[in-house]
């Protein structure tokens, strides 16, 4: 599954595992875990129904300060933020920005490249200890 700049990929695990696996695969990383948001919770209390949905913002300054000093509009971007939901048939999938994307979005120079690449691949490593893709 894939939208424009949104990169989707399936989890072999419920929605509250996936996202404490992805909270510790990033903690192990080294990275800081800002806030984990339930946006379920949210929605129950102002009584309206959504199937479970949990949005993760991580990140370091040691990643994102290079990148937003190039661009500071990515900013914007920043900290990370990855998304687990269940869709209508109960599957469970991770969410997130393709950094390439993110990149092309904000007007990132060149010299910016090799971050972002690297921000890439720890993406999809994360999102894989995640959700046990291989």
């Amino acid at each position: 599954m894939s939208a424009d700049g949104l990169i989707t990929i399936p989890s072999s695990h419920p929605v509250g595992e996936t996202i404490d696996r992805l909270t510790d695969a990033v903690t192990s990383a080294g990275l800081r875990v800002f806030v984990r948001i339930d946006h379920r919770l949210g929605a129950e209390a102002v009584g309206m129904p959504l199937r479970p949905t949990e949005l993760l913002v991580f990140g370091n300054a040691r990643g994102g300060t290079p990148l937003m000093q190039d661009r500071q509009s990515i900013g914007i971007d920043l900290p990370l933020k990855a998304l687990v939901w269940q869709d209508e048939q109960d599957r469970v999938w991770l969410s997130y920005n393709d950094p390439a994307w993110l990149a092309r979005r904000h007007e990132l120079s060149a010299d910016a490249e090799a971050s972002v690449v690297a921000l890439a691949t720890r993406l999809a490593q994360l999102a894989a200890a995640a959700t046990g893709a291989r």
